[in-house]
């Protein structure tokens, strides 16, 4: 069992940046897929980054390449998602997600492939 708490969503003026964090409770965070997800109102949850077991491999959705970066760091059971250059289009609730298998596959960006989630924290950003 896994228990995922998000933080660091605020409201903030395009352009800017913001960095969200992830932290885990539970067994064996280092064998899992994390991602993150994000939903907007009126729209279907959509796919954000994801990172392996290792660090070695991430993969993000299509919106988000060359601004948002997602990492992990294992020794505070931690992962992490820097966005930059934010736009309004990316005011959304951000969902932290843990799959329980170790590399990311087709399968990374399908979120009923994952087993545990997080509540959520609201980014807003301002035009």
């Amino acid at each position: 069992q896994v228990q995922l708490v998000e933080s660091g969503g605020e409201l903030v003026q395009a352009g800017g940046s913001l960095r969200l964090s992830c932290v885990a409770s539970g067994s064996a965070f280092t064998r899992y897929v994390m991602g993150w997800f994000r939903q907007a109102p009126r729209k279907e949850r959509e796919f954000v980054a994801a990172i392996s077991w290792s660090g070695a491999s991430t993969a993000y959705g299509d919106s988000v390449k060359g601004r948002f970066t997602i990492s992990r760091d294992d020794a505070k059971n931690a992962v992490y998602l820097q966005m930059n250059n934010l736009k309004p289009e990316d005011t959304a609730v951000y969902y932290c997600a843990a799959d329980n298998r170790p590399f990311i596959d087709r399968r990374v960006a399908i979120s009923s492939e994952y087993d545990y989630w997080g509540q959520g924290t609201q980014v807003t950003v301002s035009s």
